[in-house]
């Protein structure tokens, strides 16, 4: 029968990808990565927007032109009178009043912002009232800032006791971590390719939280569900079992961050790209770029974490080392295979151990647990209840 296509594998849980084996690899990409971002923002920084620099904002009516004509004249006014300073964003905004061009600058005095309103509205050929100006101070970005700053601690707290009393400590510990990297990773892309952070990335920022949030505890719940009691058994280290969970909750995971990205992807490139909405970029941008991360760091980083972190609980190594010291009797042929037929009285033929390996043998990545032995006919009776008793006796 033809092989079952990696889709039908995902769907069924059996793709048998080994994450968890892997963790090494993941944990030195990530690393990689955290170094570059980290290196990004001692050398690069952010691109803050004039809510955080601090600047100017001006508007103009969209009947002057294009806007790459309207920057341009705007370039054009703050070069003569604006000390050189020049447009950081220009985007096309619409309103009650009809369509305008917002053209944000950097930090200007009075005088300035009055002589060059003056030299656009001689450029434009429109009046002077028809411009409209405003200034923004850095303090209300620091503002933002730390009110952000607060709600994120007060985020982490809350998870973090949700976590404790709903798993226990060690998964608290990896989602914990797992978010912390979506959270740098993100903004490890915007510091190198240049995006502008303005209030609303920083309310994007908090929003994927929760979704990353939301992958983790799926994951983990699957993961307390295939390791319930596992110590009691000596046929699966807890690795395995949290792989297994990793491959039969990766389809959903993979479904969830499709539907989510879809919406976001037309809220930023359509809404954003094609109409204009200058004002759907900052957010739409943030949203779409964490989102991707919050599936990659939920899947690739959460669960190994959270197998490190059990890996150095007593109970979970000594299983671990009966399992291991089990398969290797099995493999060497020491030990009979659960269920395997016995040698007849006076053979003393070996167990073949090419058998006994592959009875006793790891569980295949991303297998199903053996499904329980169906209660029909038992070993040694007839099925029917009425047959005669040996020796003609019948049953009482």
């Amino acid at each position: 029968m033809a092989k079952s296509g990696l889709a039908s594998r995902l769907y069924r849980g059996e793709a048998g990808l080994d994450i968890v084996g892997r963790r090494k690899l993941w944990f030195g990409v990530a690393g990689a990565l955290v170094l570059i971002a980290v290196l990004s923002f001692a050398v690069r920084g952010f691109s803050l927007g004039i809510e955080f620099a601090g600047g100017n904002s001006f508007q103009v009516p969209a009947s002057v032109g294009t806007l790459d004509r309207a920057e341009e004249q705007v370039n054009a006014a703050l070069a003569a009178e604006g000390g050189g300073a020049q447009v950081v964003t220009a985007q096309k905004v619409g309103g009650p009043g009809g369509e305008y061009y917002e053209m944000r600058t950097s930090q200007l005095s009075v005088e300035q912002v009055t002589a060059v309103k003056t030299e656009m509205a001689r450029g434009f050929g429109i009046n002077v009232d028809q411009i409209s100006g405003s200034q923004v101070s850095e303090a209300w970005g620091s503002q933002v800032t730390s009110r952000a700053l607060l709600g994120l601690i007060i985020f982490v707290a809350v998870v973090a006791i949700y976590l404790i009393l709903r798993f226990e400590w060690r998964m608290a510990a990896a989602a914990i971590s797992s978010l912390f990297m979506n959270l740098i990773l993100t903004a490890g892309i915007y510091s190198m390719v240049g995006f502008e952070v303005t209030p609303s990335t920083i309310i994007g920022f908090l929003t994927i939280l929760g979704f990353a949030l939301y992958d983790v505890v799926v994951v983990f719940d699957k993961v307390q569900e295939n390791t319930r009691g596992i110590t009691a058994n000596s046929n699966q280290t807890y690795g395995e079992a949290a792989n297994l969970a990793l491959n039969q909750s990766l389809m959903r995971s993979l479904n969830t961050s499709v539907v989510a990205l879809l919406p976001v992807g037309g809220l930023l490139f359509i809404g954003a790209g094609l109409l204009g909405a200058g004002t759907l970029k900052d957010l739409g941008l943030v949203l779409f770029v964490g989102m991707a991360m919050a599936f990659l760091t939920s899947i690739l980083l959460a669960t190994p974490l959270l197998v490190l972190l059990k890996n150095y609980d007593p109970r979970i190594q000594a299983h671990t080392k009966r399992v291991l010291a089990r398969r290797g009797a099995l493999a060497r042929g020491e030990l009979a295979p659960k269920g395997a037929p016995r040698a007849a009285d006076g053979d003393d033929e070996p167990i073949d151990p090419e058998a006994a390996a592959l009875a006793g043998a790891a569980p295949k990545v991303g297998a199903r647990p053996a499904g329980k032995r169906a209660t029909g006919a038992r070993g040694g009776r007839p099925s029917g209840g009425g047959g005669n008793r040996p020796g003609g006796a019948k049953r009482r």
